[in-house]
């Protein structure tokens, strides 16, 4: 007697329910919302820690702090490796300065040979001086002459040398500094910042939790505007187009329904079995379309609340 009961209560809520909205909506759905799983994007405990469920929050605002000490650490001693190079490199200063001075000795000497053998070249010529002397003179100033050139190339030996060898030194720099970006940009990362402006459903993680890279902290969604996945028969999917108003039907709760204006944004291309929870106009239809209709919400609509549509064909 009792399961008998039960049966038909259940039986006058369909049909009470068909009835709603004078029973000329054409098709049902429930009312959902983007929603976005925001998470770390780095391990740490957390530090701080804004978010309570309800809470309204705008985009890309800060909402808590990972800590990134580990990660400040190693950015100062990469930044302490960048500043060692300096001191590896060498100065080539000294050296060439003392090459540099034996060579204005060496030209010195040079000059002075040259001087020589002018001076005997014009002796020669007067019988005054010996060709062997002119022989002498000319060795000596060609010997001159080679260990100038000599300490020349001993300079630029010297300078090469040790720019090469600063060039090694200095090239572990720029890897170093793509490191420092790389820690900059992790240290950002230690902040939690809310991708959508929107209200928050879920919070999964408080202060002080230790939480790491992709764990879900909170759920949040812009419930300015709701979408309304609603089903529809074949016979009706030719009425129905992107971009057509239609009117969405609400349970006030006062045996009354609560109109809203709609707009189709989305028809499925497949059809699916009737979902069990959904009716459509023709309850024997076991095939049909899923569509999407955006509804502005004035704060009355939730997710999962139950509507009705009637399309506004024209």
């Amino acid at each position: 007697m009792k399961y008998l009961f039960s049966t038909i209560l259940v039986a006058i809520l369909v049909l009470s329910a068909c009835s709603g909205g004078n029973g000329k909506y054409e098709a049902s759905g429930t009312f959902e919302a983007n929603e976005v799983i925001v998470s770390s994007e780095i391990t740490g405990k957390i530090v701080r820690f804004s978010v309570e469920e309800g809470q309204t929050i705008a985009r890309d605002s800060v909402v808590g702090i990972v800590d990134a000490t580990n990660i400040s650490l190693q950015k100062e001693q990469v930044e302490a490796n960048i500043a060692a190079l300096g001191e590896k490199t060498a100065d080539v200063s000294p050296q060439v300065r003392l090459l540099e001075n034996q060579l204005a000795v060496q030209q010195s000497q040079l000059d002075n040979f040259l001087h020589e053998q002018a001076r005997i070249q014009q002796l020669l010529k007067q019988d005054a001086a010996t060709g062997k002397q002119l022989d002498d003179i000319n060795a000596q100033v060609d010997v001159a002459r080679k260990n100038i050139l000599v300490t020349q190339q001993q300079i630029n030996v010297q300078k090469n040398n040790v720019a090469t060898q600063n060039r090694s030194i200095l090239s572990e720099e720029k890897p170093l500094q793509k490191r420092v970006a790389q820690l900059d940009d992790q240290l950002k990362k230690a902040n939690i910042v809310n991708p959508v402006a929107g209200t928050v459903i879920t919070k999964y993680a408080e202060e002080g939790e230790v939480t790491s890279a992709g764990k879900a902290l909170y759920k949040i969604a812009d419930l300015s505007t709701m979408t309304l996945r609603a089903y529809i028969t074949g016979t009706q999917l030719s009425q129905v187009k992107p971009g057509q108003t239609v009117t969405v039907l609400v349970d006030d709760g006062n045996k009354k329904y609560k109109e809203f204006s709609g707009t189709i944004s989305w028809i499925s291309d497949k059809a699916e079995f009737t979902p069990k929870t959904i009716q459509t106009r023709d309850e024997r239809a076991n095939l049909v379309y899923a569509i999407k209709i955006k509804v502005k919400n004035d704060g009355y609509l939730k997710i999962g609340m139950y509507g009705e549509v009637k399309l506004a064909i024209r």
